[in-house]
């Protein structure tokens, strides 16, 4: 945990986030929370009481004590003693879901005053006596146990039904938030730890990769200034953390509405309204449209009246706007002051030091090389949208596209240029046998069998577990959970959290053990109906497979260090690995794998299916500038010492993605990456997708389902962990630098 605390900075970390795709097409990205990067999350239930209850509370951890042996010779130390120490380990678990207000909160002082011992231990170290054991070694191991212990904190601020339980929640992550930007700049502790440096020891290269990036944190928490200006730091990052869990705070607990009658939902689908919150005003029924975006998209791509979508994207642009945005803005000025106190020019060179990119100037080559690519394609596609419009609008035609009306004629070009229904189409994808598909093309992908776990202590009794063996060994290798349906209080887009990072962890008797890695997706897919199962669109298939690609990412890394585990690598890219099994749901034989009528039980017509594969790049152009626009605005406030938010918004926007934003909306006061872990490093979805269009490009020449090559890019791509640069694991696998043509080629431009 050492580490963690050393790490953390006064942003927050995050979850991953639902795909690519999808977030192109909001108003606004998705969300994301302050919690840890991959954790899988659900809703605790709370029947009687505010705390995680479930139906087989009699167990308050599932235990793994399977040995791990056959991956030992895939671990990237080079010591013998270390792979030995791997054979002879035991797989734990230590998660906990019954926690209340209370104990949560006496578990989280708990781990601050351990902590603090620890750290108190290494700096009364006398001169001249550091050690591995006693000072690096010891960070490791208390990075790995409050990694796992502060998520049983943390995790029910983004999926507790209980209020108590979410405040209580909260509070700790404040806590361990401002506890770890004071640990961050223990100038004793850092001295200690510089002095075994000093002694030039041979380290396996995760070891020396371990020395080398705690130190770099220490150097970039501040260390290296006089004591006054430390001082000032220190301040500058609590008060920037306090605002960010702030921020997200407000953005997760938005209860924004709209309030509209069947008639000003005309074109919806009546799949959608039946599941809207029925309610009466002055004696007439009305539905209740929330922000929500089982909700709000439906609502967006099908309401035939214009002033409809109008009054949505005016509640949706607005969302925590007077709460957020003085709190933003003043978020990216502390940010600069920090930036400026630490010797660099700006918050995006403080982010990008340690990003694949490793400075703005890159980033902005990037964009300069793709952009004019892009618009060109862009441009195409905005006039054929116009013409559309106007098709539809006649004398109302304005000649532009308002931020209310993308989706809607997004939605059109499918079914008027390529027949393409969504409603129809989602017939095929009842939630259930998706899930079971995906389950089996993951297994047969990556050489893994899952299993379910009926018994294991879960927080709702929506939440089903699964533990996950590899095929030929038949070794135990982590669980996950899935939990898919929204519910209040919960985190409400789709994300997966680590709640429990594959590491070691140093056994009281000396003997190492291998903590198990345990993984939450958190989706928001429509509940079932009376008569009728959860159905998913098309992209919700995609961002079921991106998500449990983070899953996967989890739990088949195997790093010696909590710091490595699975998806702790570059922000950069996090996201590459799972961008690229997107791909697999536009592949013939993996859709068919994956649809069933819900009620003849026929998978995916051929017309169908060829319909939505030739569909596959509509509005491409379009919809990459939209993720250009976000990426350029991140940058953009992150290079400036003061700044509009409203204002860059929505003249970016409208520059960018030729979309003209509702007035009086701003949607950065809702763009919960800005506070979660993605400040400076929303270019990194862009960036990490053409690294992951260079992947796929393997396996489309040897088969979406070869089974060797899926094992290497298990074996490559994933087991690293962040042990590896992304740079390095990239190259590891394609066996050269990665390129630009494969991205171009899959989203329709060539050379």
């Amino acid at each position: 945990m050492l580490s963690r605390l050393v790490r953390s900075s006064s942003t927050p970390s995050f979850p991953f986030v639902s795909h690519y795709k999808q977030l192109t097409k909001l108003a606004t990205p998705l969300i994301v929370s302050t919690f840890k990067p991959l954790s899988y999350t659900s809703n605790l239930h709370s029947r009687t009481a505010p705390i995680l209850t479930t139906k087989h509370s009699r167990r308050l951890f599932h235990t793994s004590t399977q040995s791990f042996s056959s991956h030992s010779n895939q671990l990237h130390s080079t010591n013998t003693e270390d792979i030995n120490m791997v054979k002879g380990s035991k797989f734990v678990n230590r998660l906990r879901f019954d926690l209340t207000p209370e104990s949560l909160t006496a578990l989280c002082d708990e781990l601050i005053a351990n902590a603090r011992r620890v750290y108190d231990d290494i700096a009364a170290i006398p001169e001249g006596k550091q050690t591995w054991e006693n000072t690096f070694q010891k960070i490791a191991d208390e990075d790995a146990d409050f990694d796992t212990l502060s998520s049983n904190c943390e995790f029910p601020s983004s999926v507790s039904t209980s209020k108590e339980l979410r405040d209580a929640s909260t509070e700790a992550e404040k806590k361990f938030s401002k506890f770890g930007i004071e640990m961050s700049m223990r100038e004793d502790v850092y001295k200690s730890l510089l002095a075994f440096q000093a002694t030039h020891p041979k380290l396996a290269p995760e070891d020396h990769r371990f020395v080398e990036k705690t130190l770099l944190d220490f150097k970039r928490a501040g260390l290296a200034l006089p004591q006054d200006k430390r001082d000032e730091l220190k301040k500058l990052k609590e008060r920037i953390s306090e605002l960010c869990i702030q921020f997200q705070r407000n953005v997760n607990e938005d209860t924004s509405f709209v309030q509209l009658t069947r008639e000003e939902l005309e074109g919806v689908p009546d799949a959608a309204l039946g599941g809207y919150e029925e309610q009466e005003v002055d004696g007439k029924k009305v539905f209740k449209v929330t922000m929500k975006y089982p909700d709000y998209f439906p609502a967006m791509k099908y309401s035939k009246l214009e002033e409809t979508r109008k009054k949505l994207d005016k509640c949706y642009g607005t969302r925590c706007m007077a709460q957020n945005t003085p709190i933003l803005e003043e978020i990216i000025a502390l940010r600069h002051q920090a930036a400026h106190l630490l010797g660099y020019p700006t918050h995006a060179h403080y982010v990008h030091e340690i990003r694949m990119a490793k400075k703005p100037e890159n980033v902005q080559n990037f964009y300069d090389g793709l952009r004019p690519k892009l618009e060109k394609l862009a441009l195409k596609e905005l006039e054929k949208m116009l013409a559309l419009k106007k098709k539809h609008t006649g004398d109302k035609f304005d000649n532009k596209i308002n931020s209310w009306d993308f989706l809607f004629y997004d939605r059109l070009t499918n079914e008027e240029e390529y027949s393409v229904n969504e409603e129809e189409i989602s017939e095929y994808f009842p939630l259930e046998y998706v899930t079971n598909g995906i389950l089996s093309v993951y297994q047969d992908l990556l050489s893994l069998r899952f299993e379910l776990e009926p018994d294991a202590q879960v927080w709702h009794d929506d939440v089903s577990t699964y533990a996950v063996y590899d095929k030929k060994t038949n070794d135990l290798m982590g669980h996950f959970y899935l939990d898919m349906h929204p519910r209040e209080g919960k985190y409400s887009h789709a994300a997966a959290f680590p709640l429990q990072k594959g590491c070691f962890l140093r056994a009281k008797e000396g003997k190492a053990e291998y903590q198990l890695p345990t993984t939450a997706m958190v989706c928001n897919f429509s509940k079932p109906q009376v008569g009728k199962p959860s159905l998913l669109k098309h992209d919700e298939v995609e961002t079921y497979f991106h998500e449990f690609g983070h899953v996967m990412h989890g739990i088949c890394a195997r790093a010696k260090y909590s710091r490595f585990a699975g998806t702790s690598t570059e922000r950069d890219f996090v996201e590459c690995p799972s961008q690229m099994l997107e791909n697999w749901c536009w592949q013939k034989e993996v859709l068919l794998r994956l649809s069933s009528h819900f009620q003849t039980g026929k998978p995916l017509p051929d017309d169908i299916l060829n319909k939505m594969v030739a569909a596959k790049n509509a509005n491409a152009g379009l919809l990459h500038v939209r993720q250009v626009f976000y990426g350029v605005f991140d940058i953009t406030v992150h290079t400036q010492e003061k700044v509009n938010t409203a204002e860059v918004f929505n003249k970016l926007k409208e520059e960018i993605t030729y979309t003209v934003s509702t007035p009086g909306t701003n949607g950065s006061a809702s763009f919960g990456h800005l506070t979660g872990g993605y400040d400076a490093s929303y270019y990194g979805y862009l960036y990490s997708k053409v690294f992951s269009a260079d992947l796929f490009s393997v396996f489309k020449e040897k088969g979406v389902l070869n089974p060797e090559v899926g094992l290497k890019y298990r074996n490559t791509i994933l087991l690293p962990g962040g042990s590896k640069d992304g740079e390095q694991i990239l190259r590891d696998f394609l066996g050269r630098d990665p390129i630009l043509e494969p991205f171009l080629e899959s989203i329709g431009l060539t050379k």
